[in-house]
């Protein structure tokens, strides 16, 4: 049995934050010690000392991957996984590198509870090619563990972009996220779900459910479909 929560990221309110933690104490229930995969950041102590401290770990100890000699053994054994935020691009390339794309596909298939959040949920899709992050660096491809069927567009937002100088609002004229989407789907048919912030997808299964805000589904040619948690977002990704 598949088990997922993919967030989104921006879990700065309160509300967003208390919505997010019982959905992992749900998610990880029976878990002893989650294994962390600070790989899109730097400083892969300092993460993950902040996700402790700042309560991320909803009551679970956080055990960070980097500390492991052997990091596929350390995969093997692991009781539930959860891949932090940050650069996409420097996650896949690590994940790549380390050869451990397999060995976690192969626990989540076994039934290993997995956790992304924004370039964790990015390299849970089939490719990289809907992450809004900087190339910083080079994958040896855009594949990424393909734990889902979808692509993932973190931190969406629609409409156009308005930037603060001063006391002022201007509005900034590059392109939209559903620009980005569109531009996608000219070479590309799979389907992409925009995630608002504080937004998470936990799916069972293969069964998808919306949690804690609302998503724009995105198919290639086709109108995009705004939709929240009171939506059936598992029929929608099947139709």
């Amino acid at each position: 049995m598949t088990r997922l929560l993919l967030g989104s990221g921006g879990y700065r309110s309160s509300e967003r934050r208390d919505l997010l933690l019982g959905a992992m104490r749900d998610h990880f229930a029976g878990v002893g010690r989650i294994l962390f995969v600070p790989y899109a950041v730097g400083d892969h102590d300092a993460v993950v000392s902040a996700m402790s401290e700042k309560g991320f770990g909803a009551g679970f100890p956080l055990d960070g991957l980097h500390r492991h000699t052997d990091p596929v053994a350390a995969i093997e054994q692991a009781e539930a996984l959860y891949v932090g935020g940050g650069n996409s691009f420097r996650l896949a390339d690590a994940l790549q590198r380390l050869e451990l794309l397999d060995p976690i596909r192969r626990r989540v298939a076994e039934g290993m509870p997995y956790m992304g959040v924004s370039a964790g949920s990015n390299v849970a899709c089939p490719t990289l090619c809907t992450t809004n992050d900087m190339p910083i660096v080079q994958p040896s491809s855009f594949e990424t563990l393909g734990l889902i069927d979808f692509q993932i567009n973190p931190h969406y937002f629609a409409g156009q972009v308005l930037v603060r100088v001063g006391d002022e609002l201007h509005e900034h004229f590059g392109e939209t996220r559903d620009d980005r989407i569109r531009e996608y789907h000219e070479l590309n048919e799979r389907p992409v779900l925009g995630l608002w912030e504080g937004t998470h997808l936990c799916i069972n299964d293969g069964r998808v459910e919306l949690l804690g805000g609302r998503a724009r589904l995105f198919r290639a040619g086709e109108a995009p479909i705004d939709v929240d948690a009171a939506d059936d977002l598992d029929a929608l990704l099947r139709s």
